[in-house]
């Protein structure tokens, strides 16, 4: 079956915010897994730090699902395949409750917060709407592409 994947050397993967089946961040791990199989990965990292929440909400094991992504599988089979394969099973509101959650999370600590300000100050010193780990990701991703803060 034919994989098809983004090249994320010239487009940056879904937005964190993005939702599949609910569960925000797992449309970006799914770019991010194809691309990586297909070698068109650039800068970007399956199951990094972020992608960790997702899987260890769900329990997924990374290299599982990668080898979903490898056979060709669609979104709609993946999350067939996640709800099928979870050891953790969550239900519609826990994952609604846990999406709302990942969509507000700062940083929470002295040295998360001084790599999230190092990081705005670089993107966009002046921009005072970002505030979340989601603001700052959309806003690297938007500017790493071409785009102007």
């Amino acid at each position: 079956m034919a994989m098809n994947a983004s090249d994320l050397t010239k487009q940056p993967p879904r937005s964190p915010r993005t939702r599949l089946g609910g569960f925000v961040i797992l449309p970006r791990m799914l770019d991010k897994g194809r691309a990586t199989i297909a070698g068109k990965h650039g800068e970007y990292k399956y199951a990094c730090p972020l992608d960790q929440r997702f899987l260890e909400f769900a329990g997924i094991d990374p290299a599982a699902l990668k080898k979903q992504l490898a056979a060709g599988k669609g979104d709609w089979e993946v999350l067939q395949w996640i709800h099928a394969s979870s050891k953790t099973k969550p239900a519609a509101p826990e994952i609604a409750a846990w999406s709302t959650f990942q969509e507000q999370r700062v940083p929470t600590d002295p040295e998360s917060r001084a790599f999230f300000n190092e990081l705005h100050s670089k993107a966009a010193e002046y921009r005072e709407d970002i505030a979340t780990w989601f603001d700052l990701l959309d806003l690297d991703d938007y500017i790493s592409f071409g785009g102007k803060a």
